[in-house]
């Protein structure tokens, strides 16, 4: 019956769809280097104080615009302009902006010359509204995380690993540590694995009174070295950087705090000192200062990643460290996304904690303690006030708290695991509003997110659905809209030129009784007489979400692409996926890939079993964890499926980076099964059908070395396979004339072609 209905519903889609119009071809070119189907969006906006104005840079400059009309009111700063008065010649290309908190001043970069993945250099400049002004901050180099204090008078920069504050009057420069140095200690920001897996950079914060500075120093000497060849030169470069696999040793990282008056550096007391267990405490995820500038927060979490705290010190007091926060569990606890420190009025907020009169400040947290993400408030004293949201579905993100109404604004995915919804609620969880659009009465279902002025009496929302390019808006607080600042409506009639559009979401259940998403997109004359050759896109690694009711960018049009050449392109969300609660995302935990490679071959079957399908002809593509899991499931799945496709794909997990590794298996050593069993390097012999696999040498995230292993077992078990290495290009393949990433889809299209 319930193959009967999926036939009957997609003879209906054919026979209501696109099929008698004539649509252009998309191209590769379209896609990577003509910026066809590029979204406009709007740029760099950030709230003024007064919450009635807000700022959007272009290349041009810094405009001020009204929340109240949406419309212009000045331009702050011309870029360039014949009127400016330059101290720093000539005037570069900016990057990006902050504002200092008297609005007198503004910290713009350019140059940015990458690190890693997130982090990198730049110059920075400070512009004066007083005078129209441009000085670059220092000559001596370009610096890291460049700064402004709470005050405005004074940055904070990170510079050859060694942490420095300059005074922007005299612009002095000083000196906070002087012993960093590349690949052994590093002060103020983080080392490789914290950037990648705990997706901090800026390792030092301003007291709120700009009297002190906190900052991270890691000891990086007993992390082993990576080194990758660059190519370029007569004889190539030897890079050599620090990365922690897993079982392998971290950093020591300690925890300091500077004073500005004092020129002194206070170091924190060991994290563990108050615990008996010296060994406990591994990572230092987050930290920030409270709301009383005395008083620094941080999280500790154990190697395990199941046990984390959130512990206080007041630094002018005796460095007395008090447990604010505990969370255990049987298998791992995911950093908060939300973790602020608020003042609350205590007449808005009724509940145990709350003063009748003045302020109160309180922890606000997510955490997955209930088994879905939800808002928690805490007094400072560690007693919870309040669980803000609560059901069977997952909040996404804190947008904004409004303390002086005591309301919270949030995104989540309670109308489905694919869609993700705005809502404002009370902090006591009392009421709560839906601030998404309606159509006839119902919800309109898709993504949405905001940004909120200061006080949050205004919002920029943006949404996009699977079919529909990014919208954004203007509203009030009550969700009333003000003006459509950016309809990207030349692309929405683009993608209706070009035939796109056929994304459709569904759900299918695997013969083991798990119900899994799915979006599929089938040719533009789809006809159920036919059969049609199947590629599926997967990445399925833990708590990942690819089915969601989003724009679906760059892959989007080249899935329509492969579609217009007659192939049905699916995507699913196995087990392990996120987006369905932590029951379901952790489930994979010390056995990455079985259940995850199980659902992938389920997903072919089904779709085989499906009479408009060549079940001869199913091929599964993905990047990174992707990369494995369509290794694998070739290999495993060898009678399912006919080709696959592997970009910088991990081959082996004890070839991993520790963080990530370690949370989702245990340490190698207590779970050697975990490690072994699912690894593609293991099944090399089980290759029947094409295999394409992809690397970058100079990949820092997933070593080449996975890909040269697998490269090896393949040609001891005598199978014929396609490798293309791309020099010197990292893990995302990619450069900004977008000319690597037309080369490599137009060797994986011609792949696909070829061999499905």
């Amino acid at each position: 019956m319930k193959k009967l209905f999926v036939t009957m519903a997609l003879a209906l889609f054919a026979a209501t769809g696109v099929a008698v119009a004539q649509y252009q071809n998309i191209t590769l070119e379209d896609i990577w280097t003509k910026r066809t189907f590029a979204p406009r969006g709007i740029g760099s906006v950030r709230s003024m104080a007064d919450g009635e104005h807000y700022l959007s840079m272009t290349r041009s400059g810094i405009a001020k615009y009204s929340y109240l009309t949406g419309e212009k009111v000045e331009d702050i700063c011309a870029f360039g302009g014949p009127a400016q008065r330059m101290k720093a010649k000539p005037l570069p290309i900016f990057e990006s902006y902050a504002m200092s908190a008297d609005e007198q001043k503004v910290l713009l970069s350019s140059g940015f010359e990458p690190i890693y993945r997130h982090s990198g250099v730049s110059d920075y400049y400070i512009y004066s509204l007083a005078d129209k002004s441009f000085t670059k901050i220092s000559a001596r180099g370009k610096q890291r995380l460049t700064t402004l204090s709470p005050d405005g008078t004074k940055v904070a920069f990170v510079r050859d690993n060694n942490l420095f504050w300059m005074d922007l009057e005299t612009l002095e420069e000083h000196q906070i540590t002087r012993d960093g140095k590349m690949n052994e200690v590093i002060y103020g920001t983080t080392d490789w694995v914290y950037e990648e897996e705990f997706a901090i950079t800026q390792g030092f914060r301003w007291s709120p009174d700009s009297k002190k500075i906190a900052y991270m120093r890691f000891d990086e000497s007993k992390v082993r070295e990576y080194n990758m060849q660059t190519w370029g030169s007569l004889y190539p470069d030897d890079y050599r950087y620090k990365y922690p696999k897993a079982g392998e040793d971290n950093s020591n990282v300690q925890l300091c705090v500077y004073s500005v008056e004092d020129d002194k550096n206070l170091y924190l007391p060991a994290l563990n000192a108050y615990r008996t267990d010296i060994s406990e405490w591994e990572y230092i995820p987050r930290f920030q200062w409270t709301g009383n500038p005395d008083v620094l927060a941080f999280m500790v979490m154990n190697r395990l990643q199941n046990h984390m705290e959130i512990v206080t010190v007041n630094v002018a007091e005796g460095n007395k460290a008090f447990v604010l926060y505990e969370e255990e569990c049987g298998t791992y606890i995911e950093v908060p996304d939300t973790w602020e420190f608020i003042k609350v009025k205590g007449e808005r907020l009724k509940v145990k904690g709350g003063k009748n009169k003045g302020e109160t400040e309180m922890m606000l947290l997510t955490s997955e303690r209930d088994g879905f993400r939800h808002v928690y408030l805490y007094n400072m004293d560690g007693k919870l006030a309040k669980q803000v949201t609560s059901g069977n579905y997952e909040v996404c993100e804190v947008c904004g708290v409004d303390c002086e109404n005591g309301t919270l604004y949030y995104t989540s995915r309670e109308d489905g695991a694919i869609n993700k919804s705005l809502y404002l609620t009370t902090l006591d969880g009392k009421k709560k509003q839906y601030l998404g659009d309606m159509e006839r009465g119902y919800k309109k279902l898709g993504t949405y997110s905001a940004t909120f002025s200061a006080g949050c009496k205004y919002y920029i929302r943006t949404y996009s659905n699977a079919n529909q390019a990014p919208l954004y808006t203007l509203h009030d607080a009550t969700g009333k809209m003000i003006k459509v600042l950016e309809d990207n409506a030349a692309l929405n009639r683009k993608m209706q030129d070009y035939g796109t559009g056929r994304k459709r979401f569904g759900t299918f259940t695997t013969r083991k009784g798990t119900t899994l998403n799915y979006y599929q997109i089938l040719p533009e004359n789809f006809d159920t007489s036919r059969r049609y050759p199947v590629l599926f896109y997967v990445y399925g690694g833990p708590g990942n979400q690819q089915v969601t009711n989003s724009y679906g960018y760059s892959d989007y049009y080249w899935y329509h692409m492969l579609a217009d050449k007659g192939y049905v392109v699916v995507c699913f969300d196995g087990r392990g996926t996120g987006g369905r609660g932590a029951k379901f995302k952790k489930q994979t935990y010390r056995d990455l890939g079985r259940m995850e490679c199980e659902d992938a071959i389920e997903a072919a079957v089904y779709w085989g079993s499906q009479d408009w399908v060549d079940k001869d002809r199913i091929g599964i593509w993905g990047w990174s964890f992707g990369g494995y899991l369509s290794t694998l499931s070739l290999l495993k799945g060898n009678d399912v499926f006919k080709a696959a496709i592997a970009v910088a794909p991990v081959m082996n997990w004890r070839y991993y980076d520790n963080i990530y590794t370690e949370r989702f298996l245990a340490l190698p050593k207590d779970n050697a099964k975990g490690y072994d069993d699912n690894s593609p390097l293991n099944f090399a012999d089980r290759l029947q059908g094409n295999y394409l696999l992809i690397h970058g040498t100079g990949d820092d995230n997933v070593h080449f070395q996975n890909s040269a292993e697998m490269v090896e077992k393949l040609e001891d078990a005598g199978k014929q396979f396609e490798f293309r290495i791309y020099p010197n290009k990292n893990h995302s393949i990619y450069d900004a004339s977008g000319n690597t990433r037309l080369n490599l889809y137009q060797l994986m299209t011609d792949f696909i072609l070829r061999k499905l």
